[in-house]
Protein backbone atom coordinates (compact mmCIF):
# COMPACT_ATOMS: atom_id res chain seq x y z
CA UNK A 1 0.00 0.00 0.00
CA UNK A 2 2.58 2.47 0.94
CA UNK A 3 4.28 1.79 -3.10
CA UNK A 4 1.44 2.57 -4.38
CA UNK A 5 0.09 5.52 -2.07
CA UNK A 6 4.19 6.70 -3.12
CA UNK A 7 3.79 6.26 -6.76
CA UNK A 8 0.28 8.06 -6.87
CA UNK A 9 1.74 11.00 -5.09
CA UNK A 10 4.84 11.29 -7.48
CA UNK A 11 2.24 10.79 -10.73
CA UNK A 12 0.50 13.47 -8.94
CA UNK A 13 3.44 16.18 -8.46
CA UNK A 14 4.58 14.95 -11.74
CA UNK A 15 1.16 15.60 -13.41
CA UNK A 16 0.49 18.93 -11.82
CA UNK A 17 4.05 20.23 -12.50
CA UNK A 18 3.69 19.31 -16.14
CA UNK A 19 0.46 21.05 -16.56
CA UNK A 20 0.87 24.18 -14.93
CA UNK A 21 4.48 24.80 -15.96
CA UNK A 22 3.08 24.35 -19.92
CA UNK A 23 0.54 26.93 -19.32
CA UNK A 24 3.32 29.25 -17.42
CA UNK A 25 5.58 28.90 -20.78
CA UNK A 26 2.84 29.52 -22.91
CA UNK A 27 2.60 32.71 -20.34
CA UNK A 28 6.67 33.52 -20.79
CA UNK A 29 7.25 33.53 -17.56
CA UNK A 30 9.77 31.14 -15.64
CA UNK A 31 8.98 27.60 -15.00
CA UNK A 32 10.10 27.58 -11.40
CA UNK A 33 6.97 29.63 -10.58
CA UNK A 34 4.85 27.17 -12.12
CA UNK A 35 6.41 24.71 -10.09
CA UNK A 36 5.64 26.17 -6.76
CA UNK A 37 1.89 26.93 -8.01
CA UNK A 38 2.03 23.40 -8.49
CA UNK A 39 2.92 22.80 -4.95
CA UNK A 40 0.54 25.56 -3.87
CA UNK A 41 -2.67 23.59 -6.09
CA UNK A 42 -2.13 20.08 -4.66
CA UNK A 43 -1.19 21.08 -0.94
CA UNK A 44 -2.65 20.71 1.66
CA UNK A 45 -3.53 24.07 2.86
CA UNK A 46 -5.90 24.19 -0.37
CA UNK A 47 -9.42 23.04 -0.78
CA UNK A 48 -11.45 21.44 -0.48
CA UNK A 49 -8.22 18.29 0.38
CA UNK A 50 -5.17 17.47 -0.05
CA UNK A 51 -3.81 15.30 -3.08
CA UNK A 52 -0.49 14.21 -1.43
CA UNK A 53 -0.79 11.53 1.30
CA UNK A 54 3.01 11.00 2.21
CA UNK A 55 4.21 14.75 2.61
CA UNK A 56 7.60 13.00 3.88
CA UNK A 57 8.58 11.11 0.95
CA UNK A 58 8.36 13.87 -1.16
CA UNK A 59 10.41 16.08 0.76
CA UNK A 60 13.10 13.10 0.89
CA UNK A 61 12.79 13.69 -2.76
CA UNK A 62 13.29 17.13 -2.57
CA UNK A 63 16.42 16.95 -0.54
CA UNK A 64 17.94 15.17 -3.74
CA UNK A 65 16.62 18.24 -5.47
CA UNK A 66 18.90 19.92 -3.34
CA UNK A 67 21.52 17.83 -4.23
CA UNK A 68 21.17 17.98 -7.44
CA UNK A 69 20.31 21.48 -7.53
CA UNK A 70 24.23 22.40 -5.76
CA UNK A 71 25.55 19.98 -8.04
CA UNK A 72 24.65 21.82 -10.87
CA UNK A 73 25.68 25.08 -9.67
CA UNK A 74 29.12 23.28 -8.80
CA UNK A 75 29.78 22.08 -12.42
CA UNK A 76 28.82 26.30 -13.65
CA UNK A 77 31.85 27.14 -10.82
CA UNK A 78 35.56 27.85 -12.65
CA UNK A 79 38.24 29.16 -11.08
CA UNK A 80 39.28 30.95 -13.97
CA UNK A 81 36.22 32.40 -14.80
CA UNK A 82 36.13 33.73 -11.42
CA UNK A 83 39.47 35.41 -12.03
CA UNK A 84 38.07 37.06 -14.92
CA UNK A 85 36.10 39.37 -12.63
CA UNK A 86 38.14 39.60 -9.89
CA UNK A 87 38.15 42.16 -7.42
CA UNK A 88 35.40 44.00 -8.91
CA UNK A 89 32.56 40.79 -8.69
CA UNK A 90 34.01 40.75 -4.63
CA UNK A 91 33.40 44.07 -3.92
CA UNK A 92 30.58 44.07 -5.13
CA UNK A 93 28.78 40.76 -3.46
CA UNK A 94 30.38 41.89 -0.05
CA UNK A 95 28.45 45.09 -0.28
CA UNK A 96 25.06 43.16 -1.51
CA UNK A 97 25.44 40.58 1.46
CA UNK A 98 26.65 42.64 4.25
CA UNK A 99 23.68 45.14 3.12
CA UNK A 100 20.96 42.83 2.67
CA UNK A 101 21.69 40.59 6.01
CA UNK A 102 21.31 44.24 7.51
CA UNK A 103 18.13 45.02 6.00
CA UNK A 104 16.79 41.68 7.05
CA UNK A 105 17.88 41.86 10.43
CA UNK A 106 16.13 44.84 11.14
CA UNK A 107 13.01 43.91 9.26
CA UNK A 108 12.69 41.22 11.36
CA UNK A 109 13.50 43.39 15.04
CA UNK A 110 10.64 46.09 13.51
CA UNK A 111 8.00 43.58 13.27
CA UNK A 112 8.74 42.31 16.68
CA UNK A 113 10.02 38.35 15.02
CA UNK A 114 12.27 36.53 17.27
CA UNK A 115 16.10 36.86 16.94
CA UNK A 116 16.61 33.45 15.47
CA UNK A 117 13.96 34.78 12.67
CA UNK A 118 15.94 38.03 12.06
CA UNK A 119 19.18 36.83 11.24
CA UNK A 120 18.01 33.63 9.05
CA UNK A 121 15.57 35.96 7.34
CA UNK A 122 19.17 38.61 6.44
CA UNK A 123 21.16 35.60 5.54
CA UNK A 124 18.64 34.46 2.88
CA UNK A 125 17.66 38.01 1.26
CA UNK A 126 21.42 38.43 0.79
CA UNK A 127 21.46 35.55 -1.67
CA UNK A 128 20.33 36.01 -5.20
CA UNK A 129 18.91 33.24 -7.10
CA UNK A 130 21.21 31.79 -10.03
CA UNK A 131 18.75 29.68 -11.75
CA UNK A 132 16.41 32.73 -12.33
CA UNK A 133 18.91 34.65 -13.49
CA UNK A 134 20.33 33.24 -16.00
CA UNK A 135 17.18 31.71 -17.26
CA UNK A 136 15.50 35.44 -17.21
CA UNK A 137 18.87 36.22 -19.75
CA UNK A 138 18.97 33.39 -21.75
CA UNK A 139 15.05 34.57 -22.31
CA UNK A 140 16.05 38.28 -23.27
CA UNK A 141 19.22 36.88 -25.23
CA UNK A 142 21.69 39.00 -23.01
CA UNK A 143 23.31 36.05 -21.66
CA UNK A 144 26.74 36.83 -23.64
CA UNK A 145 26.53 40.52 -22.64
CA UNK A 146 29.59 41.94 -20.72
CA UNK A 147 27.96 42.66 -17.67
CA UNK A 148 25.92 39.11 -17.61
CA UNK A 149 29.53 37.41 -17.08
CA UNK A 150 30.32 40.22 -14.43
CA UNK A 151 26.18 39.27 -12.68
CA UNK A 152 27.62 35.56 -13.01
CA UNK A 153 31.02 36.32 -11.74
CA UNK A 154 28.58 37.55 -8.75
CA UNK A 155 26.79 35.00 -8.32
CA UNK A 156 29.93 32.57 -7.98
CA UNK A 157 30.59 34.47 -5.57
CA UNK A 158 27.03 34.91 -3.80
CA UNK A 159 26.87 30.93 -3.87
CA UNK A 160 30.55 30.14 -2.35
CA UNK A 161 29.93 32.93 0.70
CA UNK A 162 26.37 31.12 0.72
CA UNK A 163 27.91 27.87 1.79
CA UNK A 164 29.93 29.85 4.34
CA UNK A 165 26.24 31.22 5.97
CA UNK A 166 25.17 27.89 6.06
CA UNK A 167 27.81 26.61 7.87
CA UNK A 168 27.78 29.44 10.24
CA UNK A 169 23.84 29.30 10.54
CA UNK A 170 23.82 25.28 11.41
CA UNK A 171 26.44 25.88 14.57
CA UNK A 172 24.56 28.82 15.61
CA UNK A 173 21.25 27.10 15.74
CA UNK A 174 22.65 24.06 16.99
CA UNK A 175 24.74 26.31 19.65
CA UNK A 176 22.10 28.99 20.12
CA UNK A 177 25.12 31.98 20.44
CA UNK A 178 28.30 32.05 18.26
CA UNK A 179 30.80 34.65 19.27
CA UNK A 180 33.35 36.01 16.94
CA UNK A 181 36.05 33.14 17.39
CA UNK A 182 33.65 30.39 16.51
CA UNK A 183 33.37 32.97 13.50
CA UNK A 184 36.41 33.07 12.65
CA UNK A 185 37.21 29.26 13.06
CA UNK A 186 33.92 28.48 11.43
CA UNK A 187 34.94 30.06 8.27
CA UNK A 188 38.65 29.08 8.64
CA UNK A 189 37.86 25.49 9.05
CA UNK A 190 35.50 26.23 6.12
CA UNK A 191 38.27 27.56 3.58
CA UNK A 192 40.33 25.07 5.01
CA UNK A 193 38.37 21.86 4.08
CA UNK A 194 37.28 23.95 0.42
CA UNK A 195 40.68 24.31 -0.70
CA UNK A 196 41.68 21.06 0.24
CA UNK A 197 39.17 19.12 -0.82
CA UNK A 198 39.18 21.19 -4.44
CA UNK A 199 42.82 20.22 -4.79
CA UNK A 200 42.59 17.11 -4.28
CA UNK A 201 39.82 16.29 -5.87
CA UNK A 202 40.84 18.47 -9.13
CA UNK A 203 44.31 15.65 -8.62
CA UNK A 204 42.04 12.41 -8.81
CA UNK A 205 38.55 12.45 -9.21
CA UNK A 206 39.25 14.27 -13.24
CA UNK A 207 41.17 11.47 -13.85
CA UNK A 208 39.14 8.87 -13.03
CA UNK A 209 36.48 9.99 -14.69
CA UNK A 210 38.75 10.22 -17.91
CA UNK A 211 39.32 6.47 -17.31
CA UNK A 212 35.95 5.49 -16.97
CA UNK A 213 35.04 7.66 -20.54
CA UNK A 214 37.49 5.38 -22.33
CA UNK A 215 35.30 2.73 -22.43
CA UNK A 216 32.70 4.78 -24.33
CA UNK A 217 29.81 3.78 -22.34
CA UNK A 218 27.82 6.78 -21.07
CA UNK A 219 25.59 4.78 -18.24
CA UNK A 220 28.99 3.99 -16.86
CA UNK A 221 29.76 7.55 -16.80
CA UNK A 222 26.54 8.38 -15.27
CA UNK A 223 26.66 5.80 -12.28
CA UNK A 224 30.58 6.33 -11.56
CA UNK A 225 29.73 10.75 -11.35
CA UNK A 226 26.52 9.68 -8.88
CA UNK A 227 28.59 7.24 -7.18
CA UNK A 228 31.39 9.75 -6.59
CA UNK A 229 29.06 12.74 -5.89
CA UNK A 230 26.69 10.57 -3.19
CA UNK A 231 30.30 9.38 -1.67
CA UNK A 232 31.62 12.33 -0.97
CA UNK A 233 28.21 14.27 0.03
CA UNK A 234 28.18 11.51 2.72
CA UNK A 235 31.95 12.17 3.57
CA UNK A 236 30.70 15.91 4.24
CA UNK A 237 28.14 14.96 6.30
CA UNK A 238 30.12 12.64 8.52
CA UNK A 239 32.17 16.03 9.26
CA UNK A 240 29.11 17.47 10.17
CA UNK A 241 28.99 19.89 7.15
CA UNK A 242 25.85 20.53 5.13
CA UNK A 243 24.62 18.32 2.06
CA UNK A 244 24.79 21.31 0.12
CA UNK A 245 28.01 22.14 0.41
CA UNK A 246 29.35 18.42 -0.49
CA UNK A 247 27.27 18.59 -3.62
CA UNK A 248 28.67 21.87 -4.56
CA UNK A 249 31.94 20.89 -4.21
CA UNK A 250 32.22 17.62 -5.88
CA UNK A 251 30.25 19.72 -9.01
CA UNK A 252 33.09 22.39 -8.92
CA UNK A 253 35.71 19.52 -8.75
CA UNK A 254 33.84 17.78 -11.64
CA UNK A 255 33.90 20.76 -13.72
CA UNK A 256 37.29 20.80 -14.04
CA UNK A 257 37.08 17.61 -16.01
CA UNK A 258 37.56 16.88 -19.72
CA UNK A 259 33.95 15.12 -19.93
CA UNK A 260 32.42 18.24 -18.47
CA UNK A 261 29.82 18.82 -21.33
CA UNK A 262 28.87 14.98 -20.86
CA UNK A 263 28.55 15.10 -17.53
CA UNK A 264 25.98 18.42 -17.31
CA UNK A 265 24.11 16.63 -20.34
CA UNK A 266 23.52 13.08 -18.58
CA UNK A 267 22.64 15.21 -15.00
CA UNK A 268 20.43 17.31 -16.67
CA UNK A 269 17.05 14.83 -16.29
CA UNK A 270 18.01 13.80 -13.14
CA UNK A 271 18.21 17.50 -11.80
CA UNK A 272 15.29 18.80 -13.51
CA UNK A 273 12.96 16.06 -12.36
CA UNK A 274 14.29 16.57 -8.67
CA UNK A 275 14.80 20.35 -8.77
CA UNK A 276 11.07 20.22 -9.89
CA UNK A 277 9.90 18.12 -6.81
CA UNK A 278 11.88 20.50 -4.80
CA UNK A 279 10.34 23.89 -5.82
CA UNK A 280 6.81 21.50 -5.74
CA UNK A 281 7.67 20.74 -1.97
CA UNK A 282 8.24 24.43 -1.52
CA UNK A 283 4.90 25.02 -2.71
CA UNK A 284 3.15 22.38 -0.29
CA UNK A 285 4.76 24.67 2.15
CA UNK A 286 2.92 27.49 1.39
CA UNK A 287 -0.35 28.27 3.57
CA UNK A 288 -2.16 31.01 1.45
CA UNK A 289 -3.87 32.24 4.78
CA UNK A 290 -1.01 33.25 6.45
CA UNK A 291 0.15 35.17 3.47
CA UNK A 292 -3.49 37.02 3.99
CA UNK A 293 -2.21 37.64 7.79
CA UNK A 294 1.42 38.82 6.88
CA UNK A 295 0.27 40.97 3.58
CA UNK A 296 2.22 43.40 5.51
CA UNK A 297 5.71 42.15 5.82
CA UNK A 298 5.41 40.29 2.43
CA UNK A 299 5.46 43.93 1.10
CA UNK A 300 7.46 45.15 3.14
CA UNK A 301 10.34 42.66 2.52
CA UNK A 302 9.66 42.58 -1.78
CA UNK A 303 10.36 46.54 -1.52
CA UNK A 304 13.47 45.78 0.78
CA UNK A 305 14.76 43.44 -1.92
CA UNK A 306 14.08 45.51 -4.95
CA UNK A 307 15.33 48.49 -3.72
CA UNK A 308 18.33 47.17 -1.24
CA UNK A 309 19.33 44.90 -3.98
CA UNK A 310 19.42 47.36 -6.51
CA UNK A 311 21.34 49.90 -4.46
CA UNK A 312 23.95 47.43 -3.20
CA UNK A 313 24.56 45.81 -6.36
CA UNK A 314 24.85 48.89 -8.10
CA UNK A 315 27.25 50.77 -5.85
CA UNK A 316 29.44 48.23 -4.97
CA UNK A 317 29.72 47.13 -8.78
CA UNK A 318 30.63 51.36 -10.11
CA UNK A 319 33.03 51.19 -6.74
CA UNK A 320 34.34 48.00 -7.97
CA UNK A 321 35.04 49.91 -11.10
CA UNK A 322 32.27 49.37 -13.86
CA UNK A 323 30.60 52.94 -15.32
CA UNK A 324 26.97 53.87 -14.03
CA UNK A 325 25.11 51.89 -16.63
CA UNK A 326 26.84 48.58 -16.57
CA UNK A 327 26.14 48.93 -12.35
CA UNK A 328 22.53 49.41 -12.80
CA UNK A 329 22.23 46.79 -15.23
CA UNK A 330 23.96 44.12 -12.56
CA UNK A 331 21.81 45.35 -10.17
CA UNK A 332 18.38 45.24 -11.81
CA UNK A 333 19.60 41.72 -12.59
CA UNK A 334 20.11 40.32 -9.20
CA UNK A 335 16.74 42.03 -7.14
CA UNK A 336 14.93 38.42 -6.11
CA UNK A 337 15.99 35.64 -4.07
CA UNK A 338 15.02 31.96 -5.24
CA UNK A 339 16.91 28.64 -4.78
CA UNK A 340 19.67 29.22 -2.20
CA UNK A 341 17.25 31.07 0.19
CA UNK A 342 14.92 28.19 0.19
CA UNK A 343 17.72 25.83 1.28
CA UNK A 344 18.65 28.89 3.84
CA UNK A 345 14.44 28.66 5.38
CA UNK A 346 14.26 24.86 4.47
CA UNK A 347 17.30 25.11 6.93
CA UNK A 348 16.02 26.93 9.31
CA UNK A 349 12.45 24.71 9.54
CA UNK A 350 14.66 21.52 9.11
CA UNK A 351 16.24 22.79 12.92
CA UNK A 352 12.73 23.64 14.33
CA UNK A 353 14.12 27.27 14.87
CA UNK A 354 11.93 30.08 12.66
CA UNK A 355 8.51 30.50 13.04
CA UNK A 356 5.99 28.88 11.07
CA UNK A 357 4.92 31.96 9.50
CA UNK A 358 8.63 32.28 8.09
CA UNK A 359 8.85 29.89 5.34
CA UNK A 360 5.78 31.12 3.60
CA UNK A 361 6.64 34.64 3.49
CA UNK A 362 9.82 34.05 2.23
CA UNK A 363 8.04 31.67 -0.01
CA UNK A 364 5.47 34.59 -1.13
CA UNK A 365 8.69 37.29 -1.54
CA UNK A 366 10.13 34.77 -3.78
CA UNK A 367 7.68 34.56 -6.18
CA UNK A 368 7.03 38.35 -6.88
CA UNK A 369 10.37 39.31 -6.99
CA UNK A 370 10.80 35.77 -9.75
CA UNK A 371 7.90 37.25 -11.33
CA UNK A 372 9.33 40.87 -11.82
CA UNK A 373 13.24 40.13 -12.85
CA UNK A 374 12.55 39.80 -16.39
CA UNK A 375 10.66 43.33 -16.13
CA UNK A 376 13.31 45.06 -13.94
CA UNK A 377 16.62 43.76 -16.07
CA UNK A 378 14.28 45.27 -19.65
CA UNK A 379 13.95 48.50 -17.45
CA UNK A 380 17.79 49.31 -16.45
CA UNK A 381 19.01 50.74 -19.64
CA UNK A 382 15.88 53.05 -19.85
CA UNK A 383 16.16 54.08 -16.10
CA UNK A 384 20.06 54.78 -16.63
CA UNK A 385 18.64 57.22 -19.49
CA UNK A 386 16.29 58.68 -17.07
CA UNK A 387 18.84 59.11 -14.09
CA UNK A 388 22.02 60.25 -16.53
CA UNK A 389 19.17 63.24 -17.28
CA UNK A 390 18.43 64.14 -13.76
CA UNK A 391 21.79 64.53 -12.59
CA UNK A 392 23.81 67.50 -12.92
CA UNK A 393 26.77 67.78 -15.31
CA UNK A 394 29.37 68.11 -12.21
CA UNK A 395 27.98 64.81 -10.92
CA UNK A 396 27.77 62.81 -14.02
CA UNK A 397 31.80 64.33 -14.32
CA UNK A 398 32.62 63.38 -11.26
CA UNK A 399 31.48 59.51 -11.59
CA UNK A 400 33.40 59.29 -14.84
CA UNK A 401 36.19 60.78 -13.18
CA UNK A 402 36.50 57.90 -10.71
CA UNK A 403 35.95 55.07 -13.33
CA UNK A 404 39.00 56.65 -15.39
CA UNK A 405 40.91 57.00 -12.18
CA UNK A 406 40.16 53.51 -10.83
CA UNK A 407 41.57 52.05 -13.86
CA UNK A 408 44.23 54.27 -14.01
CA UNK A 409 45.80 53.28 -10.74
CA UNK A 410 45.87 49.52 -11.60
CA UNK A 411 49.86 48.60 -12.56
CA UNK A 412 50.61 48.14 -15.92
CA UNK A 413 53.28 46.78 -17.99
CA UNK A 414 56.25 45.41 -16.27
CA UNK A 415 54.58 46.10 -12.87
CA UNK A 416 51.95 44.48 -13.70
CA UNK A 417 53.40 41.45 -14.40
CA UNK A 418 55.35 41.79 -11.05
CA UNK A 419 52.60 42.16 -9.25
CA UNK A 420 51.08 38.85 -11.19
CA UNK A 421 54.37 36.68 -10.60
CA UNK A 422 54.24 37.77 -6.40
CA UNK A 423 50.07 36.79 -5.99
CA UNK A 424 50.97 33.62 -7.84
CA UNK A 425 53.58 33.16 -5.17
CA UNK A 426 51.73 33.95 -2.63
CA UNK A 427 48.85 31.36 -4.20
CA UNK A 428 51.21 28.81 -4.28
CA UNK A 429 52.81 29.46 -0.33
CA UNK A 430 49.17 29.34 0.97
CA UNK A 431 47.81 26.51 -1.10
CA UNK A 432 51.54 24.11 0.29
CA UNK A 433 50.68 25.31 3.59
CA UNK A 434 46.82 24.27 3.54
CA UNK A 435 48.06 21.21 2.24
CA UNK A 436 49.98 20.57 5.54
CA UNK A 437 47.71 21.85 7.70
CA UNK A 438 45.47 19.19 6.30
CA UNK A 439 47.97 16.22 6.31
CA UNK A 440 48.29 17.21 10.48
CA UNK A 441 44.58 17.52 11.17
CA UNK A 442 43.78 14.27 9.48
CA UNK A 443 46.39 12.60 11.55
CA UNK A 444 45.33 14.24 14.81
CA UNK A 445 41.65 13.07 13.48
CA UNK A 446 42.96 9.26 13.20
CA UNK A 447 44.69 9.51 16.07
CA UNK A 448 41.80 10.18 17.93
CA UNK A 449 39.98 7.41 16.33
CA UNK A 450 42.44 4.67 16.12
CA UNK A 451 41.21 2.56 19.04
CA UNK A 452 37.73 3.09 17.28
CA UNK A 453 38.85 2.41 13.82
CA UNK A 454 40.81 -0.79 14.56
CA UNK A 455 40.23 -2.06 17.58
CA UNK A 456 43.24 -4.40 16.59
CA UNK A 457 45.91 -1.92 17.10
CA UNK A 458 46.84 -0.90 20.48
CA UNK A 459 49.46 1.33 21.44
CA UNK A 460 50.90 3.03 24.31
CA UNK A 461 49.74 6.98 24.10
CA UNK A 462 53.54 7.60 23.78
CA UNK A 463 53.47 5.51 20.78
CA UNK A 464 50.74 6.12 19.32
CA UNK A 465 50.94 10.13 19.04
CA UNK A 466 55.03 9.65 17.90
CA UNK A 467 53.77 7.47 15.03
CA UNK A 468 51.16 9.24 13.87
CA UNK A 469 52.75 13.01 14.11
CA UNK A 470 56.06 11.34 12.43
CA UNK A 471 53.91 10.52 10.06
CA UNK A 472 52.02 13.06 9.33
CA UNK A 473 55.31 15.00 9.39
CA UNK A 474 56.75 13.20 6.85
CA UNK A 475 54.41 12.93 4.22
CA UNK A 476 54.52 16.88 4.44
CA UNK A 477 57.70 16.89 3.86
CA UNK A 478 57.71 17.62 -0.12
CA UNK A 479 54.82 20.65 0.65
CA UNK A 480 57.08 22.89 3.48
CA UNK A 481 60.03 22.36 0.73
CA UNK A 482 57.82 23.84 -1.50
CA UNK A 483 56.88 26.54 0.12
CA UNK A 484 60.20 27.23 1.79
CA UNK A 485 61.66 27.46 -1.83
CA UNK A 486 58.52 29.76 -2.83
CA UNK A 487 58.72 31.92 0.33
CA UNK A 488 62.74 32.01 -0.57
CA UNK A 489 61.59 32.94 -3.84
CA UNK A 490 59.37 35.77 -2.70
CA UNK A 491 62.13 37.03 -0.28
CA UNK A 492 64.59 37.95 -3.11
CA UNK A 493 62.27 39.49 -4.85
CA UNK A 494 61.21 41.72 -2.30
CA UNK A 495 64.63 42.43 -1.46
CA UNK A 496 65.79 43.68 -4.87
CA UNK A 497 62.89 45.74 -5.02
CA UNK A 498 63.30 47.43 -1.26
CA UNK A 499 66.79 48.12 -2.82
CA UNK A 500 68.23 50.70 -4.91
CA UNK A 501 70.04 49.80 -8.01
CA UNK A 502 72.82 51.92 -7.20
CA UNK A 503 73.63 49.50 -4.26
CA UNK A 504 73.42 46.22 -5.61
CA UNK A 505 76.98 46.49 -7.31
CA UNK A 506 77.64 46.72 -3.07
CA UNK A 507 79.89 43.51 -2.02
CA UNK A 508 78.18 44.07 1.45
CA UNK A 509 74.59 44.47 -0.29
CA UNK A 510 75.72 41.24 -2.05
CA UNK A 511 76.12 39.44 1.65
CA UNK A 512 72.77 41.25 3.63
CA UNK A 513 70.56 40.42 0.32
CA UNK A 514 71.74 36.68 0.52
CA UNK A 515 71.41 36.44 4.57
CA UNK A 516 67.88 38.48 4.10
CA UNK A 517 66.49 35.32 1.47
CA UNK A 518 67.89 32.60 3.67
CA UNK A 519 66.77 34.06 6.84
CA UNK A 520 63.01 34.65 6.02
CA UNK A 521 62.34 31.55 4.77
CA UNK A 522 63.95 29.76 7.86
CA UNK A 523 61.59 32.20 10.02
CA UNK A 524 58.54 31.14 8.00
CA UNK A 525 59.23 27.28 8.50
CA UNK A 526 59.91 27.46 12.13
CA UNK A 527 56.59 29.87 12.06
CA UNK A 528 54.98 27.05 10.15
CA UNK A 529 56.21 23.93 12.64
CA UNK A 530 54.69 26.35 15.46
CA UNK A 531 51.31 26.62 13.93
CA UNK A 532 51.50 22.71 13.29
CA UNK A 533 52.01 21.75 16.87
CA UNK A 534 49.25 24.43 18.13
CA UNK A 535 46.77 22.25 15.67
CA UNK A 536 47.96 18.94 16.30
CA UNK A 537 48.42 19.63 20.22
CA UNK A 538 46.26 16.09 20.94
CA UNK A 539 48.67 14.11 18.89
CA UNK A 540 52.20 15.48 19.57
CA UNK A 541 54.68 13.40 21.05
CA UNK A 542 57.19 13.72 24.33
CA UNK A 543 59.59 16.02 24.13
CA UNK A 544 62.52 14.12 23.56
CA UNK A 545 60.54 11.57 20.47
CA UNK A 546 59.78 15.05 18.87
CA UNK A 547 63.15 16.30 18.88
CA UNK A 548 64.28 12.92 17.14
CA UNK A 549 61.26 12.97 14.87
CA UNK A 550 62.38 16.53 13.71
CA UNK A 551 65.91 15.63 13.61
CA UNK A 552 65.26 12.41 11.34
CA UNK A 553 63.18 14.50 9.08
CA UNK A 554 65.62 17.26 9.07
CA UNK A 555 68.24 14.90 7.73
CA UNK A 556 65.50 12.65 5.24
CA UNK A 557 65.31 16.62 3.57
CA UNK A 558 69.03 17.07 3.01
CA UNK A 559 69.83 13.24 1.88
CA UNK A 560 66.40 13.47 -0.44
CA UNK A 561 65.57 17.21 -1.59
CA UNK A 562 65.81 16.40 -5.32
CA UNK A 563 63.75 14.10 -5.09
CA UNK A 564 60.85 15.39 -2.81
CA UNK A 565 61.10 18.79 -5.23
CA UNK A 566 60.36 16.43 -8.35
CA UNK A 567 57.98 14.50 -6.50
CA UNK A 568 56.00 18.00 -5.97
CA UNK A 569 56.90 19.50 -9.60
CA UNK A 570 55.06 15.92 -10.44
CA UNK A 571 51.56 16.97 -8.46
CA UNK A 572 51.89 20.85 -9.11
CA UNK A 573 51.94 19.53 -13.36
CA UNK A 574 49.38 16.91 -12.66
CA UNK A 575 47.00 20.53 -11.18
CA UNK A 576 48.15 22.74 -13.49
CA UNK A 577 47.22 20.22 -16.52
CA UNK A 578 44.24 19.65 -15.12
CA UNK A 579 43.05 23.52 -15.40
CA UNK A 580 44.47 24.02 -18.91
CA UNK A 581 40.94 24.74 -20.81
CA UNK A 582 42.73 23.33 -24.10
CA UNK A 583 43.32 19.87 -22.98
CA UNK A 584 39.15 19.83 -22.29
CA UNK A 585 36.66 18.45 -24.97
Amino acid sequence: MHVLNFIQDLAVVMLTAGIVTVIFHRLHQPVVLGYIVAGIIIGPFTPPFSLIYDEQTIKTLAELGIVFLMFSLGLEFSVKKLARVGISALIAALSEISLMIWIGYEIGQFFGWSTMDCIFLGALLAMSSTTIIIKALDELKLKQEPFAHFVFGILILEDILGIGIIALLSALATSGSVSTGTVFATLGKLSLFMTIALILGVLIVPRLLSYVSKFKSKEMLLITVLGISFGFCLLVIRLDYSIALGAFLIGAVMAESRQLLTIEKLIEPLKDMFSAIFFVTIGLLLDPGVLITYALPVAVITLAVLIGKVAACSIGTFLGGRDEVVSLRVGMSLAQIGEFSFIIASLGVTLNVTSNFFYPIIVAVSLITTFLTPYLIRSADPLSNKLNKLLSLRIRRMLKGYTVWLKNIWPKGDPAKLVKIIRRILLQILINIALVVAIFLTGAYVGNQIGTLVPALIFEEAMKNTVVWGSALFISIPFLIAAYRKIQGLSMILVELATKSSVLESRNFQRIRRVISEVIPIAFIIGVIYLILVLSSDIVPPDHMLIGIIISACILTVLLWKYFVKLHSVLQIALLDTFDEKERE
